[in-house]
């Protein structure tokens, strides 16, 4: 039912979980993956339905049986899950094979804003509630990665980042990297101070397409736009990366937005692994 809203990605709905897909993620059959909407969960109240965030007043139980629904709905197993704890910054871990006794979900990874693995059966996680997910896979050296790019992520070009790892530790040609921006704030919702503004103006060359001048010294910012830029400036091709056309704070009936719900809000998730 929600599919008419968008022309870039897919919906998909198994067992009361909806949740949305990329189409060139779909045709590579190199991953499951998904971003999360609000529905089919067990949480309620302003958390309602499918919240997905520890740190938030939630009933850690009903998080724990979230995400076991959702990882039956999307085919992955409940066991190999691994976290971080994001801090707005562009710090990204690559997940090696002993890491995998290290983190799940009672132990999430410090200060981690980025993931990259090319092991198997490993469920990348990272967590939303208006902020911009990253989605990456090299279609030939099979690596996967997911960033959390808030405004400042963004600013500092944690997608660029990304793909400086992928070449730089796994020898990838960005010219095999797929990638998504999925659903979060819009420009049509993001609206900033003259500060926010100038970080942006001074961080990419072309700021036409991603400041807009507002009255009384405000500004509205297009986080897809500029995350696109950092893509093309890491070398990745126009044609391979896919933009939402999906706002949270326009579609609060859908996703969980800490703007739209004035911070009282559940999180939404990008989760990624490799077959």
């Amino acid at each position: 039912m929600y599919n008419k809203r968008t022309n870039n990605l897919s919906f998909h709905k198994n067992k009361d979980i909806y949740y949305i897909t990329f189409p060139s993620f779909d045709a590579s059959k190199l991953v499951r993956h998904c971003f999360t909407t609000r529905l089919g969960g067990v949480s309620k109240d302003s958390y309602q339905s499918l919240n997905l965030g520890f740190n938030t007043t939630d009933d850690e139980k009903n998080v724990n049986k979230n995400y076991e629904l959702l990882c039956e709905a999307v085919g992955i197993n409940h066991e190999n899950l691994i976290f971080t704890n994001q801090i707005h910054e562009t710090s990204i871990k690559i997940i090696r094979e002993d890491d995998l006794t290290k983190y799940n979900m009672n132990n999430r990874i410090k200060d981690t804003d980025g993931l990259v693995t090319n092991l198997p059966n490993v469920a990348l996680i990272t967590l939303y509630a208006d902020c911009v997910p990253l989605f990456f896979l090299d279609t030939k050296k099979k690596v996967a990665g997911l960033a959390h790019a808030g405004w400042r992520g963004t600013v500092k070009k944690i997608a660029l980042k990304m793909i400086e790892v992928f070449i730089n530790d796994f020898d990838s040609n960005p010219n095999d990297i797929l990638a998504a921006i999925g659903p979060s704030i819009g420009k049509c919702c993001f609206e900033v101070d003259s500060p926010v503004a100038e970080e942006f103006n001074k961080a990419f060359k072309n700021t036409n397409k991603i400041v807009y001048s507002k009255a009384n010294n405000k500004f509205m910012i297009n986080l897809w736009e500029a995350n696109k830029e950092a893509l093309l400036e890491g070398g990745l091709l126009a044609s391979n990366i896919t933009v939402t056309d999906l706002c949270t704070k326009c579609h609060k009936d859908i996703f969980f937005s800490y703007r739209g719900d004035k911070g009282q809000t559940g999180r939404l998730a990008a989760v990624m692994e490799l077959i």
